[in-house]
């Protein structure tokens, strides 16, 4: 029997006016916004549409792809399509949580509302960079990292392990570059600079990291209906390590490969993307070409996959 899992997207993901043709057809798409919205104390429905400043802020971003992503797997699920296993990539853990039945929608929009507001003050514009670092060894990106924080003193360790041929890196703006210099000289041929607004899953973002843990352990977390592999540990998590996990994974890297890899595990033969984008479906082709992919972000990506069941 074929297993699917669910990936829920992460920041980066976003974009102008994202799901608006499925906020307009599907009323419990429109209930999922509506009730975000009146959480937030904005109008969510609105800003995706037409501010796209506001959208590319860390601490607007992080609510507005949870609610997308929440809508569109309600929507699934009302429609009989449901997942054997669930993760998420970063901000996405929070959309996996609670399609995994851990975390109720309304903690979920208040702590990662919370939880960008941390990410940007404890790195704020400028501090920091993330570069993907394309087709190199592993054991040299960390090595590299490894000796340039130890020289400077400053922060630079990977924070993204995306696919073995893509892995992140991240830290203080120096320590980056010259860590980048370093890979070029030992062979590395693409580095891309992220557009991102913060070194994200770096030390950079301890102060958010604790910050966080004190918000955790107001939620109120419930039994996993469902598997959900940890960014952090690439393993099935458990209810008793969610606060502990959560606070640990905005300082830590993403193990995204190694959790596909826990998932094919598991039985997985296809994945399903739910929110904005194709990001992970990129992934996964490339972590398991084999693998059935598919992702609903609007309605002629919902009504393809309605057709394939």
């Amino acid at each position: 029997m074929t297993k699917t899992a669910f990936l829920f997207s992460g920041q980066g993901a976003q974009k102008k006016a994202m799901a608006a043709d499925l906020y307009e057809k599907f009323d419990s798409v429109r209930a999922t916004y509506d009730q975000a919205s009146e959480l937030l104390g904005y109008d969510l429905r609105a800003l995706i549409d037409s501010d796209e400043a506001k959208l590319n802020q860390t601490e607007y971003t992080q609510p507005a792809i949870l609610t997308t992503s929440v809508a569109i797997w309600r929507l699934l699920s009302e429609n009989r399509i449901q997942p054997d296993v669930v993760a998420g990539l970063s901000l996405g853990e929070y959309s996996a949580m609670v399609a995994s039945g851990a975390l109720k929608f309304e903690d979920a929009v208040t702590l990662v509302a919370k939880r960008g507001k941390f990410m940007a003050e404890a790195a704020p514009a400028g501090v920091g960079k993330m570069v993907a670092v394309m087709k190199t060894d592993v054991s040299l990106i960390e090595e590299i990292c490894k000796a340039v924080s130890n020289e400077t003193g400053q922060i630079v360790s990977p924070a993204n392990y995306n696919t073995p041929d893509q892995i992140v890196i991240g830290g203080e703006v120096t320590a980056v570059n010259m860590v980048c210099e370093a890979l070029k000289a030992a062979g590395s041929k693409r580095l891309i600079e992220l557009k991102v607004s913060g070194p994200f899953h770096t030390a950079l973002l301890k102060p958010a990291s604790e910050k966080l843990a004190v918000e955790l352990e107001k939620v109120d977390f419930s039994d996993f209906d469902l598997p959900l592999i940890s960014n952090t540990t690439a393993q099935v998590m458990k209810k008793s390590d969610i606060k502990s996990l959560l606070t640990r994974q905005v300082m830590e890297p993403v193990r995204f490969y190694e959790s596909v890899s826990t998932m094919q595990q598991l039985g997985v033969t296809r994945f399903i993307e739910v929110g904005p984008g194709k990001v992970l479906s990129g992934f996964v082709k490339k972590i398991a070409p084999e693998a059935e992919l598919a992702n609903v972000e609007d309605v002629e990506s919902f009504e393809s996959l309605l057709s394939l069941q």
